[in-house]
């Protein structure tokens, strides 16, 4: 014990956390899974204490008792003040002489590139868009919902859908096959049925994510109302992506566009098609990709940037986790 290695690698979301021990020559000495990173409804210390647990079953197994350096990509880091705060509670654990926090969009962009070079859009539960280019600049936004002028991800897309069922039945909206599709998926009969059951939580509002596949499968089948809430994300994405690259001044040399996150991971074609459709049409230079590799290797390779490690090291540590 006593040994130091050179980076540790956090990958923090809401749902669960993964963690990386990595050495001066890429080696990856360890891994762990935890819990998920929730700050805003546990607090900041006990959201790391949450952490604490994969980081030292990791420490335990790599044979280390502290790393030169943390990187850490953590949801919840919305903003430059947040990544300051939870940078200061990490570096108070002393699990690494220096830390990095950035918010965990930029895990799945530095996975997904050879260098610290292009855009990723993450669409999961909600939606996030960063950008960085080597020399350490970077594009990023709030993402803190409507308050930040955000449109998109797996929870507000169930919103919508279940917004213009709920009208359709009543008569106060458009026709739309989601008034049967998304009550069925409960076994319910009607709208009115599956309200009732959300406003007296005998469905429990976690379960609305379960609504977001059926809005795909519901605008597949080429229903109106749900093929333009498939475009509209499609614009959103897009849109994001064409700010960000505008901001680093790469729309006019190739560069990655990086898809992640559940909802745009998951193959939908028609939000596939539009989301390249509408890049090839304002950023014809970009060359949109989907990322699969675990964030963690992002959050690895941050810390090996940050270290100057070599193109050896960092090759080695990606060929770890490609091999999973």
């Amino acid at each position: 014990m006593g040994l130091t290695a050179s980076v540790l690698a956090i990958d923090a979301g809401n749902s669960k956390t993964d963690v990386a021990v990595v050495a001066a020559d890429g080696e990856v000495l360890a891994t762990a899974r935890g819990g998920g990173f929730r700050p805003p409804a546990d607090g900041v210390e006990a959201a790391v204490d949450a952490l604490a647990d994969a980081v030292t079953r990791a420490y335990t197994a790599a044979g280390v008792t502290s790393v030169a350096h943390v990187s850490a990509c953590l949801a919840n880091a919305d903003l430059p003040v947040e990544e300051e705060r939870l940078a200061a509670a990490l570096h108070a654990r002393a699990w690494g002489a220096s830390v990095e926090v950035r918010n965990d969009t930029f895990a799945i962009l530095r996975a997904g590139v050879a260098e610290p070079r292009g855009v990723a859009v993450v669409c999961g539960a909600g939606i996030n868009c960063v950008g960085m280019r080597p020399d350490g600049r970077t594009a990023r936004f709030p993402a803190l919902g409507r308050l930040s002028g955000d449109w998109g991800g797996g929870w507000g897309l169930a919103e919508e859908a279940l917004w213009h069922a709920a009208r359709a039945e009543d008569g106060r909206g458009e026709a739309t096959a989601l008034a049967g599709a998304l009550p069925g998926h409960f076994g319910l009969p009607t709208m009115y049925a599956l309200i009732e059951a959300l406003h007296l939580g005998r469905i429990p509002d976690a379960r609305r994510h379960e609504l977001t596949p059926v809005l795909f499968a519901t605008a597949a089948a080429g229903d109106g109302v749900a093929v333009a809430l498939v475009d509209r994300l499609a614009r959103e994405v897009a849109t994001m992506s064409l700010v960000a690259l505008t901001r680093l001044d790469l729309l006019a040399e190739e560069t990655p566009v990086l898809l992640g996150g559940g909802v745009l991971t998951a193959g939908h074609p028609l939000l596939d098609d539009g989301i390249r459709d509408l890049l090839a049409e304002r950023a014809p230079k970009a060359v949109v990709r989907v990322v699969r590799a675990r964030p963690v290797l992002g959050a690895a390779l941050l810390g090996l940037d940050r270290l100057a490690a070599g193109a050896e090291a960092q090759r080695r540590t990606r060929a770890r986790f490609d091999a999973e």
